[in-house]
């Protein structure tokens, strides 16, 4: 993922900081300072708490190995959406989606080998204000509580998983139902993702959006700030 430097003059000028807010700092030389305070933190999960790349591949490369489908064109659409939005695209006519889904999101929370969060996150949440911050996931629930486990990452009070939505990401959906759990507004939050659907989801849902470019693409350029993990990231809370 490309990094890009960005005008956060903006942000500055909708939200004065003040010195009583709590202030959540990374470790980084290069930092990037969001200058406004926002009243929770809502995070995508694959990618940006955590990387679960090793196992997605494994996963879906086999699925893809015996349905007859090019791995890598389902490898690059996947990223970030429901596993039934991306079996869709690619199932053959006739064939149940929904028990394809299930067939993989399984295979998928019998294999935690390889997951690890990204640097700075399970300082992060651990630093983070119970019923502030919220996980909006594509992955079903029993999957991101599995994966959240394996990487040493808390399970937040507010979790939004696949079956709590009727539209996936890019659907502003998540991130809405997220912020009303939190008894806040989705334009008072600051949302953390990594792929192109969720970050458009985050912008659809009216909030700020930082990308973690830990475990995305080098190619990937998001019409977002991005940082290369949470050590290089400076925000608040009120």
């Amino acid at each position: 993922m490309k990094h890009v430097q960005y005008d956060l003059g903006f942000l500055e000028q909708r939200n004065r900081i003040s010195s009583s807010k709590s202030t959540f700092k990374g470790t980084s030389s290069n930092m990037l300072r969001l200058g406004r305070v926002y009243s929770a933190v809502l995070f995508d999960m694959d990618g940006t708490l955590l990387d679960s790349r090793t196992v997605v591949e494994r996963v879906l490369t086999n699925w893809a190995a015996a349905n007859d489908v090019d791995p890598v064109a389902l490898l690059v659409v996947s990223h970030g959406r429901r596993t039934i939005d991306t079996l869709r695209d690619f199932a053959k006519a006739g064939s149940d989606c929904e028990a394809e889904a299930a067939k993989i999101e399984k295979a998928e929370t019998d294999d935690v080998e390889g997951i690890v969060a990204i640097p700075g996150a399970v300082d992060l949440v651990n630093r983070l204000p119970s019923g502030r911050w919220a996980i909006v996931t594509s992955a079903g629930r029993n999957l991101a509580i599995r994966r959240l486990t394996a990487a040493g990452l808390p399970i937040p009070e507010v979790l939004v998983t696949a079956e709590d939505i009727e539209s996936g990401k890019p659907d502003p959906e998540g991130y809405r139902l997220a912020a009303e759990r939190l008894g806040t507004d989705p334009e008072n939050c600051l949302v953390f993702e990594d792929a192109a659907a969720g970050i458009q989801a985050g912008l659809n849902a009216g909030s700020d959006v930082v990308a973690i470019g830990f475990a995305s693409p080098d190619d990937a350029q998001p019409d977002c700030p991005v940082v290369a993990d949470f050590h290089a990231i400076e925000f608040r809370l009120s």
